[in-house]
């Protein structure tokens, strides 16, 4: 799952451009200059050690560098749980890139069996149930640390109930490769 250093410097010009106000930055990143595309992207920001946007792909839409740019971008302007990041929130915004694996499916005909199947701390999981569908990354452990939680609150996420689980329930899992940088770090202050 390793990237280059070069690739991983190009990602964050590309990551810091897409956080400009108003998305005023742009892309010209070169395509080449990343590996053959086995990985999803996520963006996640963080403000003051809080969650300021998460959005992502879990499926490839488009050339990797732009769903880094896209994913960041949607996660500082459009992500439905917050506010647009306004300019003042720029220079302290911290922002991490999870690199998905290829989704595993999770063979379970059950909550309980899916629960038990769960690696904590390792997993990133993902529901799907009809057309409503969620996940977590691997870090959402780290405040869920029960599998049984875990697994209430992902479901809440994607619009099911609690309560209830049924035979269209679809699970999988993956693993992720995060790497995190302030904004104002690559911005050179």
């Amino acid at each position: 799952m390793g990237t280059s250093v070069a690739s991983e410097k190009s990602l964050w010009s590309t990551v810091s451009l897409s956080a400009y106000p108003a998305g005023q930055g742009s892309h010209e990143t070169r395509a080449d200059a990343w590996p053959s595309r086995l990985l999803e992207p996520r963006a996640t920001l963080t403000l003051e050690g809080k969650l300021r946007g998460c959005c992502g792909t879990i499926e490839p839409r488009r050339s990797l560098v732009d769903d880094v740019w896209h994913n960041a971008w949607v996660s500082a302007f459009a992500d439905p749980r917050f506010w647009p990041v306004a300019a003042g929130e720029v220079a302290p915004l911290k922002v991490s890139i999870s690199m998905l694996t290829p989704l595993e499916p999770i063979a379970a005909s059950s909550e309980a069996e899916l629960i038990a199947s769960l690696q904590p701390g390792r997993d990133g999981v993902g529901i799907s149930c009809g057309d409503a569908r969620a996940t977590f990354l691997p870090e959402v452990w780290q405040s869920l640390p029960e599998p049984g939680d875990f697994l209430a609150h992902l479901k809440r996420k994607a619009g099911l109930s609690d309560s209830r689980w049924s035979s269209r329930t679809r699970a999988f899992r993956y693993r992720t490769k995060s790497f995190q940088s302030s904004h104002r770090a690559e911005r050179g202050a």
